[in-house]
């Protein structure tokens, strides 16, 4: 194509016009965008004392561990009675099979997860009209 054929046809003054069941369409999705309720606003009132308590044990946690390195932690030993409590319950774990249940469950977990990014992401929204 020439330019003076480019020229030519911008040149014209065409009318545009949109097709028939455009305008109709178009307004027929603002209707129910306006109709469609507003979003239900997360419930910062019943959050927020969850939060605090989560902050203020972070805290706590960041200070102990601060001074646990700055004063050095006592040299003391784990009692007896504790440690034949975690041998009884590594046995236990692992007469069960305790570790193909945690394999199981976990791989379980992602692939669901990985469905549902994909499902969510990947194939485009179509809507009945």
């Amino acid at each position: 194509m020439r330019d003076s054929d480019l020229d030519r046809v911008l040149s014209k003054e065409e009318e545009i016009l949109p097709s028939s069941g455009f305008a109709a369409s178009v307004m027929e999705a603002v209707r129910r965008e306006a109709s469609t309720p507003p979003p239900i606003p997360f419930p910062w009132k019943r959050a927020l004392p969850g939060l605090c308590v989560a902050g203020l044990t972070l805290v706590a946690l960041l200070t102990a561990s601060f001074l646990l390195v700055i004063h050095g932690a006592p040299a003391q030993r784990i009692p007896r009675h504790w440690l034949a409590a975690l041998d009884s319950a590594a046995a236990i774990s692992q007469s069960l099979g305790a570790a193909w249940i945690v394999l199981a469950l976990a791989l379980s977990f992602a692939s669901v997860k990985l469905a549902t990014h994909l499902a969510s992401t990947s194939l485009p929204r179509y809507e009945r009209t």
